[in-house]
């Protein structure tokens, strides 16, 4: 029998290789809907029988500085994010920085029944609202029988 399996740490082991395989595969995503943590801006996304609904938590945008398209059923987040008090007074060190600046750039794939000329923006205390209405072939309707 092997000594894996009768050790006491056999579970300090599978966390310690889960740790070396995340490390390793860090930057890779492993579909494409996962993103690597700290994405910005950090996306919900869901569907009404109407339409698709994405929110972008995206505080501290300049509204002029947000770009919102889509081609061949993907949409396309892109901007810019900057901040009034980059520069430290002068001989002070930065510790830590949590809050991201600098440009981004977020892709959604839309579903097939997601119409590319019914889209909505709006942005509201930090979020950006999009809607993107459905094909009418895609809603569910009735039939009746005879």
């Amino acid at each position: 029998m092997s000594d894996a399996f009768t050790t006491p740490d056999l579970f300090s082991e599978l966390d310690r290789l889960q740790r070396q395989m995340s490390s390793l595969f860090g930057g890779i995503p492993t579909s494409l809907r996962s993103t690597r943590v700290g994405t910005f801006p950090q996306i919900n996304v869901g569907s009404t029988e109407d339409s698709v609904e994405i929110v972008a938590f995206a505080p501290g945008l300049d509204v002029s500085k947000i770009d919102v398209s889509v081609d061949k059923g993907l949409l396309t987040i892109a901007g810019e994010r900057t901040t009034g008090y980059q520069n430290l007074p002068e001989g002070a060190r930065q510790y830590a920085q949590e809050r991201f600046n600098g440009s981004f750039r977020r892709v959604i794939e839309l579903p097939q029944q997601a119409d590319p000329d019914k889209v909505q923006a709006k942005y509201i205390d930090g979020c950006l609202l999009i809607s993107v209405g459905k094909r009418e072939t895609s809603k569910p309707r009735s039939i009746t029988v005879q």
